[in-house]
């Protein structure tokens, strides 16, 4: 079974991953369940394994901590929820391409619980969201703005760091990074977008969509635990 966790208030970085790291390398070696934290983080960037220096426009405005998953930068802070994922991908299926897929359908199929159209883009990371409330692009292509991030590693094939979705954050944080190194696009939010959309309400809708994408008994769904088609 998958154990979720809801941690209040602001959770610090160094600790937090600390844990996180901890509680992987638990059911790696099978002594505690998966797991789902969900929770905030102070305002700061996190570097990814692919982060380049120049993408960090403003270096002394938060604090930056290297977080050893892909990707490149990203912002965490108070009004985004960070979903901390932690399955054994040894019992769902050792595809690290497929796993990402069920994460980005996750997001997908949360944020249509809000009447949101969640789409993911070719060669860029994370969810988008298009915006026909401004002027298109100068290509005639719809102006697109991201909504949520994914990033993580895998050790010993079990997942830890995930994805976050932006509910209400200061999105004037944002500016001091290019966000997974996407310069020619924006990021939106839940509030941003008209939605009056709580934390408690997103956390509902990740609990209740969670099991069409990571079920723990095969036999709900007729297929394995984890799995992929093409």
């Amino acid at each position: 079974m998958v154990e979720w966790t809801t941690l209040e208030g602001l959770s610090p970085y160094a600790e937090t991953l600390a844990a996180m790291e901890a509680r992987a390398a638990a059911i790696a070696e099978g002594r505690a369940d998966e797991a789902i934290w969900l929770l905030e983080h102070p305002p700061l960037y996190t570097a990814g394994t692919s982060a380049r220096t120049e993408d960090l426009t403003d270096p002394n405005r938060f604090p930056v901590h290297v977080a050893g998953r892909g990707g490149q930068y990203t912002y965490h802070g108070p009004g985004q929820r960070v979903v901390y994922t932690m399955l054994d991908l040894n019992r769902r299926g050792r595809d690290v391409r497929c796993f990402v897929r069920h994460l980005e359908n996750w997001v997908i199929d949360t944020l249509a619980e809000f009447n949101i159209r969640g789409e993911i883009r070719p060669g860029r990371v994370g969810v988008w969201v298009t915006r026909p409330d401004r002027p298109a692009n100068p290509d005639g292509t719809p102006a697109e703005d991201k909504i949520a991030a994914i990033g993580i590693k895998l050790r010993r094939w079990v997942s830890f760091h995930g994805i976050s979705i932006n509910v209400e954050p200061d999105l004037s944080h944002f500016s001091g990074i290019v966000p997974c190194g996407i310069r020619d696009h924006g990021v939106t939010s839940l509030v941003d977008l008209g939605l009056p959309v709580t934390m408690a309400d997103l956390d509902a809708a990740l609990v209740a969509t969670f099991p069409r994408h990571f079920p723990d008994d095969p036999s709900e769904t007729g297929r394995p635990l984890f799995a992929c088609n093409g």
